[in-house]
């Protein structure tokens, strides 16, 4: 999971606009996480994996506009996971925890 994890965190990290530049690592990984809960809350709410970046942009959302690249990135690294996860595990905590330390 790490390794997927890690993957995941890359490329989004290696999204470039002059929003994302202008947050402190802190934030950014807070936006990221943010994204990564709501992409578990879509599969637990049985949304296919394709309609998840519809699915949330056509939802309130909590992070800037500049980060919604990131939904595309961390949907299948959420989808791959177990599914009797989804319940038990926090996932947005793990991705925070993980972009923090890079």
């Amino acid at each position: 999971m790490k390794r997927i994890l890690m993957i995941a965190m890359f490329a989004t990290a290696g999204m470039s606009t002059a929003a994302l530049a202008a947050d402190t690592k802190e934030q950014s990984c807070a936006y990221q996480a943010a994204i990564v809960a709501a992409v578990q809350a879509a599969r637990m709410d049985g949304v296919k994996e394709q309609s998840v970046p519809e699915t949330i942009l056509a939802s309130d959302h909590s992070w800037p506009e500049g980060y919604d690249a990131a939904i595309p990135i961390i949907t299948p690294w959420v989808y791959e996971q177990k599914r009797r996860d989804l319940k038990t595990k926090d996932f947005a905590a793990a991705w925070s925890e993980l972009c923090l330390q890079q």
